[in-house]
C-alpha cells in the first residue's frame, strides 16, 4: 500500500500537533510554514479539560510542565495599582481564569516541533499560492517555486487562513469582527508582579502584564474596543499608532506599555475575530484549528480547539483513509460532526468583548463585585458551571 501524505499549512499549534498523530498512523507529512522557523515566545496558555487530556494522551504532559510558568492568579487593578478583585490559580479546581498549567504559546509550539521534526518535512519560508484538486489528490504550488502533490491538504494557518481563502472564498465571508482589537508583546515587568497576571480596565481599553520566565520581563496586552477599522495587516506602525490614539494617558502603566510596545521585537495585532464556517471541509481540503474555528482569545480556548481538532482529524483519518476518496470524505465528514458542539459551544461568549471591555467606569466597578461574589458560596458552582466548564465538553473518542 502506498504511503499516504498530507500537507498541512502552518506550523503553529494545530499544524505540529496534527504532525504528531499522522506520523503515529504511518502519514508522509509536510508543513510549509511563513515564518523562517517555529515562532518563539508568545502569550500565556493552559492547557486545561479536552486539550490537556490530548497532551496525556501524547505522553507530553511531563515536557510541558517542566516549561510551565509558575503562576499566583489574575488580579483587577485600579490606576494606582490598588486591587479591584483577585482570582487565585486555585479557584474553581485549578480550571479559573488562570489554571494550574499555563505555558507561553511558543514553549507548547517547540515542544510538540522537537517531538515532530524527525519524521516530518518542515519548509520554513515557504507558503502554499494555489491549489487544485481532483479526486484521487492535490496538487499545490508553493512560494519557492515548487509543487507537491498530497492526498489531503490542511490548513493550520490561522483566522486569517490563505488555505480558506483559496478553496471557500474571501475571508469576509467567514470571519466575524468583534467589536475589538488586541495587541500583544514583551514589555519590561514596571511593577513587580510576583507571579500574578495583572489587568487594568478603563471604559473601552484593557491593559494586562503577565509573568514570563525572566522576572525582569512580563507579557504585555493592549485591547480596545472599536468598529471595524481598515489598516495594514503588515504595517506595524500604522499599528502602533492605533494602539496611541486610544491608551495615551489612559492611566496605571499604560504610558509604560505603549512605549514597550514601539521597541518590542515581538509585537503582534490583530482584531478579535471569529471564524463561521457552514463546512470545515471541502474535497481533499480541510481546516483545523483558528483556520477553520478560530473563537478569539476572548473564549481561552483557542489551544484546545487547536489540540482536539488535531487529534480528532488524524484520529478518524486512521491509517490510510486519504488514499480513498469515499474513506477520506466519510473520515472527514466524521471530524465535523465530532467537532462541531465542541466548537459552537467554545464559540459560545457570554458576556461578549463587554467582560474584557467594558463600556463604563461603573460596569468595570459591577464586574469586580460578581468577580468577587463568584467564588463564594452559594455562587461558585453556578459560575463554574457556565464560564469554567466548557474545556471539558467533548467526549474524546479512544481512537
Amino acid at each position: 500500500m502506498p504511503q499516504p501524505t498530507v500537507l498541512i499549512s502552518g506550523a503553529g499549534i494545530a499544524g505540529p500537533a496534527l504532525a504528531f498523530w499522522l506520523n503515529k498512523s504511518g502519514y508522509r507529512v509536510t508543513i510549509v510554514e511563513l515564518a523562517d522557523g517555529i515562532r518563539p515566545g508568545g502569550q500565556t496558555v493552559d492547557l486545561r479539560g479536552a486539550g490537556g487530556e490530548v497532551v496525556e494522551r501524547m505522553d507530553l504532559i511531563d515536557k510541558m510542565r517542566a516549561r510551565s510558568l509558575d503562576q499566583r492568579g489574575v488580579a483587577w487593578v485600579k490606576s494606582d495599582g490598588a486591587r479591584r478583585a483577585e482570582m487565585p490559580v486555585t479557584a474553581f479546581n485549578g480550571n479559573g481564569l488562570v489554571s494550574k498549567l499555563e505555558i507561553l504559546r511558543g514553549d507548547l509550539v517547540d515542544v510538540l516541533y522537537q517531538e515532530t521534526k524527525d519524521q516530518t518535512d518542515y519548509r520554513f519560508n515557504t507558503r502554499i499560492e494555489d491549489l487544485n484538486q481532483n479526486e484521487d489528490a492535490v496538487q499545490a504550488t508553493l512560494s519557492d517555486g515548487t509543487t507537491l502533490s498530497a492526498d489531503l491538504v490542511v490548513g493550520c494557518d490561522g483566522p486569517h487562513s490563505a488555505v480558506r481563502r483559496l478553496v471557500f472564498g474571501p475571508e469576509e465571508q467567514f470571519v466575524k469582527h468583534l467589536g475589538g482589537y488586541n495587541a500583544w508583546f514583551t514589555a519590561p515587568d514596571t511593577v513587580g508582579l510576583d507571579g500574578w497576571y495583572l489587568m487594568y480596565q478603563a471604559p473601552g481599553v484593557n491593559a494586562s502584564m503577565r509573568p514570563s520566565h525572566d522576572p525582569a520581563l512580563a507579557k504585555a496586552g493592549l485591547a480596545f474596543r472599536s468598529d471595524p477599522v481598515a489598516y495594514d495587516r503588515r504595517n506595524s506602525d500604522e499599528q502602533r499608532a492605533l494602539l496611541a490614539n486610544h491608551f495615551d494617558g489612559a492611566g496605571w502603566q499604560c504610558d509604560a506599555l505603549l512605549s514597550a510596545a514601539a521597541d518590542s521585537d515581538d509585537f503582534y495585532f490583530d482584531a478579535f475575530v471569529q471564524v463561521h464556517m457552514p463546512t470545515i471541509s471541502e474535497g481533499r481540503v480541510t481546516l483545523a484549528g483558528d483556520a477553520g474555528y478560530c473563537a478569539s482569545p476572548l473564549s481561552g480556548m483557542g489551544t484546545s480547539l487547536a489540540l482536539v481538532g488535531a487529534y480528532v482529524l488524524a484520529g478518524e483519518l486512521g491509517q490510510a483513509a486519504a488514499l480513498d476518496p469515499k474513506g477520506i470524505q466519510s473520515a472527514l465528514q466524521r471530524y465535523e460532526a465530532v467537532m462541531r458542539p465542541y466548537i459552537d459551544r467554545c464559540q459560545d461568549l457570554p458576556n461578549g468583548i463587554d467582560g474584557y471591555l467594558p463600556k463604563s467606569d461603573s460596569d468595570i466597578a459591577i464586574t469586580a463585585q460578581v468577580l468577587k461574589w463568584m467564588q463564594r458560596w452559594p455562587f461558585r458552582s453556578l459560575a463554574e458551571k457556565k464560564w469554567f466548564t466548557t474545556a471539558d465538553a467533548i467526549d474524546l473518542p479512544d481512537y
